[in-house]
Parts: C-alpha cells; sequence; structure tokens
C-alpha cells in the first residue's frame, strides 16, 4: 500500500512539474523546441517527481499513523465522535448566510466557526458516547421488531454463570420469578463457544446450559424473550449484560460475587441466586437437636464434619469418633459467613454425660 501511495504522488508530481515547466520557460524567454528548453522542462519534472515521493512517503506515514489510532477506538466512541462532528458542521453550514450578511465579516471568519462548531461536536459526542450507546440500544429493541420489548422492572436478565448452574430452572418452576427472562445473544454465543470447548469439563458446562434453556422454554410456563441487540462497543459480557440492564430498566440474575458487585456499583438492580440459597436455607437455633450422619474430620483434634441436606455443614465437637454413623447433635452456636451458615454442635450422647 505505501508503494503505490508513493508511486501516485510521484507520478502525480511529475505531471505538475511538466505542466508548470511551460510558464517558467516562458517566463525566461527561452524558446519552445530549444534544449534549454528541453532541460527546464526535464528538470521541473524530476524535481516534482521526487517531492510528489517524499510526499506520497508523509501520506503513507500519517495513513498508517490514521489507521492504528482508528484501531484502538472502539466503534461506539467512533460513531459518536462522528455524529457530533457532522452535526457541529450542519449548524456551521446553517449559519453561513447569516455570517456572509454581517457588516465588516472577514472571509476567514466563517472557515473558523465551521471548525470550532466541528471540534465541539466532536468533543460533545464523544462525551455522550454512553447516552448514544443507550439511544441506539433502544432503537434496536423497537427494530427487532418485538414492540412488548420496553425498558421495565418486569425483565430479569440471565448471564451465563446462572443459566449453567441450573437452579434457575427449578426457580422459575415454582413461580417465584415474575415477569420475562431475558436471555441476550450474545450469552447464547458464550455458552455455544464453551458447549465447542476441547475441554471435557467446559464443554459439559456449556452443555448443561444450553438444555437448562431448552428445558426453561418448552417445560416452564414462564415468558422468555431472546436479545437479538448487542454492544459492539464493549467486548466482556459482564458490562454487556449491565449496559442491557440500564436500557431495559430490569435486574440481572446471577450468582457471579464480581458480576453482583458490579450491578451495585453501577446502580442495577440484581439478583443473585446464591443469597437467595442461603436465606431459604433452614434456620437453626442453639439448643435444637438434629439427626446427622458423620462423614469426615474437622480441622481441629477431635472434630467431625457432617452437613445438612442443603449443605449446611456442621462442625461436631468430638464427632471424630462417630464417622460414618447417624449421630443425634445438639446445636450449640451458629455462624454467619460471606461463604454460607456453619453451625456447631456437640453429640447429644455427650452432653447428657456431662
Amino acid at each position: 500500500m505505501k508503494k503505490w501511495i508513493g508511486m501516485l504522488c510521484a507520478i502525480m508530481g511529475g505531471l505538475y512539474g511538466y505542466q508548470w515547466s511551460e510558464p517558467i520557460v516562458h517566463a525566461l524567454f527561452i524558446s519552445e523546441g530549444s534544449g534549454q528548453a528541453l532541460v527546464v522542462k526535464l528538470l521541473m519534472v524530476i524535481g516534482m517527481f521526487a517531492i510528489g515521493a517524499g510526499v506520497g512517503r508523509i501520506v503513507a506515514k500519517l495513513l498508517e499513523y490514521g489507521e492504528i489510532s482508528a484501531s484502538q477506538v472502539s466503534v461506539g466512541e467512533l460513531f459518536s465522535g462522528t455524529a457530533g462532528l457532522v452535526t457541529g458542521l450542519i449548524i456551521s453550514v446553517l449559519l453561513f448566510p447569516s455570517l456572509q450578511h454581517l457588516v465588516g465579516v472577514e472571509p476567514i471568519l466563517p472557515l473558523v466557526v465551521t471548525a470550532l462548531l466541528g471540534i465541539l461536536g466532536l468533543r460533545i459526542g464523544h462525551s455522550k458516547k454512553e447516552e448514544i450507546s443507550q439511544w441506539l440500544g433502544k432503537i434496536k429493541l423497537q427494530v427487532s421488531g418485538a414492540p412488548s420489548v420496553k425498558p421495565t422492572a418486569e425483565h430479569k436478565i440471565l448471564d451465563t454463570s446462572v443459566i449453567i448452574d441450573g437452579r434457575i430452572a427449578d426457580i422459575c418452576k415454582t413461580g417465584f420469578i415474575e415477569g420475562t427472562l431475558v436471555i441476550p445473544e450474545f450469552v447464547l454465543e458464550e455458552l455455544q463457544h464453551i458447549a465447542d470447548s476441547s475441554d471435557l469439563l467446559k464443554r459439559n458446562r456449556g452443555r448443561r446450559g444450553l438444555d437448562i434453556l431448552n428445558k426453561i422454554q418448552k417445560e416452564l410456563d414462564v415468558k422468555v424473550l431472546i436479545y437479538e441487540g448487542d454492544f459492539e462497543d464493549v467486548s466482556e459480557v459482564d458490562s454487556k449484560l449491565v449496559k442491557l440492564a440500564k436500557v431495559l430498566g430490569g435486574s440481572v440474575i446471577t450468582n457471579d460475587f464480581n458480576l453482583n458487585k458490579v450491578c451495585e456499583l453501577q446502580g442495577v438492580a440484581v439478583l443473585n441466586i446464591n443469597d437467595l440459597a442461603n436465606a431459604i436455607k433452614p434456620v437453626v437455633l442453639p439448643g435444637e437437636e438434629i439427626l446427622v450422619q458423620v462423614i469426615k474430620d474437622g480441622k481441629e483434634h477431635g472434630q467431625g464434619v457432617a452437613y445438612l441436606d442443603d449443605g449446611t455443614m456442621i462442625v461436631v465437637e468430638g464427632g471424630r469418633d462417630f464417622i460414618g454413623m447417624m449421630l443425634e447433635v445438639m446445636v450449640t452456636s451458629v455462624l454467619q459467613t460471606s461463604a454460607g451458615r456453619m453451625i456447631f454442635a456437640k453429640p447429644k450422647l455427650l452432653e447428657k454425660a456431662q
């Protein structure tokens, strides 16, 4: 590409050199057919050819720099900046008649005003790229042929992790989630990519997610909407989910801790499946008696570990001697942590012996 640009500029320079050589020959009072005229023309062609080649190199460098700079700008930023620039130029064109009728106006003033309005529009468009992106997202929803897709809190947007988790299908079956489940197309693409992975575990997780979606659509009495729009200026799926939630005014359903925090920081409503699971775990109070099976050693000496049906861990003091046995224990304390609920208990036999 650089060679072609350089060659084109050099040829144009040579042509201009030949064209300008004739006035120079006449200015020097040299006869047209003489050898001196031929030398002057030849020198002009060679000189302008060389200048054109140099200009071509500069143009090629500028184009290369512009290409690199443009590749680092997102589509959203490019579109918003261009829209602002065009708007500024249109306003300047509309102002031209008014400027030309002003008394004492210099010819350079319209050009200065055009440049200033263009730069101002470019900066405003770039600073408003988020609002423009949301506005375009709303247009996509209307053009997609789904008039029922309007910004509303009834929309529940599913992320990839909660689909693979699978519990969302059981929750929908119970009827606790109202409104429309929104499944973005970029989430489906991520699931498909995981399902096609060469890693066996990832492949199974991806296929499980697709099976869960198929179950939700065909077996459950719940409204499902496939959102076909995308946010091309954003690469990460989590960021796209947050933007989509803002566009629809809905909430994100997830079990991803990091996405949960990002939604909270962005002011987006979020429903965390793990929080729901912790909230509905049965409440166990100190002094209650429960029947458990001790399955392994605890971290401390003499401790045994058991689990409730919901996965809550029970640390049994002195339970090491009862591994593999069903044992009636008495709850001594309950500890709530960020990882979940932990119950401490003692064997009822030891409690009676004391």
